[in-house]
């Protein structure tokens, strides 16, 4: 039977799930069943530094909190522990506020977000489609010759930024420094500052030229939108557009390149074909969802969410790969993944990936898992599947090495 406290009690420190460690590395889907068996779908929980919050581990319970932003809110000032966050907290980048799109609200964030979904509209996704082919051929050039490649670093997580710089108009020269700015400003070293500062200036000196000769591009659309944004909002809205596409989007190409290789379903057959390369990307985002957490909403006023009693200023951290495995939710023991798009792994709400975020997000991972797949159709690990490990990361699903070998391929020019 689950062990839950009533609306009225608070839970005991004793009580609160360590949500940090190890333990998340590996079968992370295994310990969310147990906290939601032990805990019901909200889970009192303790953030890296013994940080009270929520973990909200119900699908129905996700989705409330997602469709109600005003009472359960984004921005981070509504917090009540600020007092107790040290100013070196691992997590600060995660919540210490900017006026960003990220952490604006109500009508301002609709205005905010409804640019950037309809410079988001303005991308032809078969020229997107076409360029990241382009990149991605580019890439596997780079290591078809030798007969075997680490995919994570030197193809998924080179793909997102590059798609993404020419969405935005930049420069191909100016590409390689974009992708290791932004690679290191998602990391959590000494560098992350710094790089997140160059990738701020680089930002910043794009609007000013899109400004004095815009073009067919994101920036240039959000600089003639109606909402009449300015440059400092352009600039803070394509560094959360940068993120936000990067490193999801490449740990699902790597996510689902691991899935290809390692399932017997997508194995090549003898008249030479597969099963599908979206259905993959699908079963993904149900299984191994590339953002697995999410920090977070703020709660606006006392209330009960899944029979906890949630007091104003709590953190609930949402949880995206629980609510996607939830029995009880939209995915039960006998749903058919194919064609089910019913997950929460772009959020929900007006807070969700603004459309159309995930259409694009689907482009390039498909058309570049397409190529290598085309490329190098008798692509296989060169470790046993067990072996291969995930990141240590309780935020993001991905991981760390992804060794393959292959036919060598002839490479034109090389």
């Amino acid at each position: 039977m689950t062990e839950r406290t009533s609306p009225n009690d608070a839970p005991a420190a004793e009580e609160r799930v360590p949500f940090y460690g190890e333990r998340f590395q590996q079968d992370s889907a295994a310990l969310y069943a147990q906290m939601r068996a032990r805990h019901g779908p909200v889970v009192p929980v303790l953030l890296d530094g013994d940080l009270p919050a929520w973990l909200v581990l119900g699908y129905r319970e996700v989705h409330q909190v997602t469709e109600d932003s005003e009472l359960f809110a984004r921005d981070t000032r509504r917090w009540n522990q600020w007092d107790r966050v040290p100013e070196d907290w691992p997590l600060m980048p995660y919540v210490v506020h900017n006026p960003s799109v990220m952490f604006t609200e109500g009508s301002e964030h609709r205005r905010r977000a409804g640019a950037i979904g309809d410079a988001l509209s303005e991308v032809d996704q078969f020229d997107l489609q076409r360029a990241c082919e382009r990149i991605a051929d580019r890439l596997v050039d780079e290591f078809a010759g030798s007969g075997q490649a680490e995919l994570i670093s030197q193809f998924a997580m080179r793909i997102p930024i590059a798609a993404v710089a020419g969405m935005f108009g930049m420069p191909e020269s100016q590409t390689p420094d974009l992708v290791r700015d932004v690679a290191l400003s998602l990391d959590v070293g000494p560098e992350a500052m710094p790089a997140y500062a160059r990738v701020q200036e680089a930002m910043a000196r794009l609007v000013e030229e899109k400004r004095r000769a815009p073009g067919m591009d994101v920036p240039s659309a959000l600089l003639a939108h109606p909402a009449g944004l300015s440059d400092d909002e352009i600039v803070l809205d394509l560094l959360v557009v940068t993120a936000a596409a990067q490193q999801p989007t490449a740990n699902w190409i790597g996510n689902t390149l691991r899935l290809m290789l390692t399932d017997p379903r997508f194995e090549m057959t003898l008249t030479g074909g597969r099963a599908s390369v979206g259905q993959a990307l699908n079963e993904v985002l149900w299984h191994d969802t590339p953002t697995q957490n999410f920090i977070g909403r703020f709660a606006a006023r006392d209330t009960v969410l899944g029979g906890r009693r949630i007091a104003a200023g709590d953190l609930l951290v949402l949880g995206l790969a629980a609510a996607n495995a939830d029995p009880n939710g939209s995915l039960g023991p006998d749903v058919d993944l194919q064609g089910n798009r019913a997950h929460l792994s772009f959020g929900h709400g007006e807070h969700g990936c603004p459309y159309p975020a995930p259409e694009v997000a689907e482009v390039i991972a498909r058309s570049t898992v397409e190529v290598l797949l085309d490329r190098l159709p008798d692509t296989e690990l060169t470790v046993p599947a067990e072996s291969l490990a995930w990141r240590p990361s309780v935020w993001m699903r991905g991981l760390e090495r992804l060794p393959v070998r292959f036919t060598p391929a002839y490479v034109s020019g090389a």
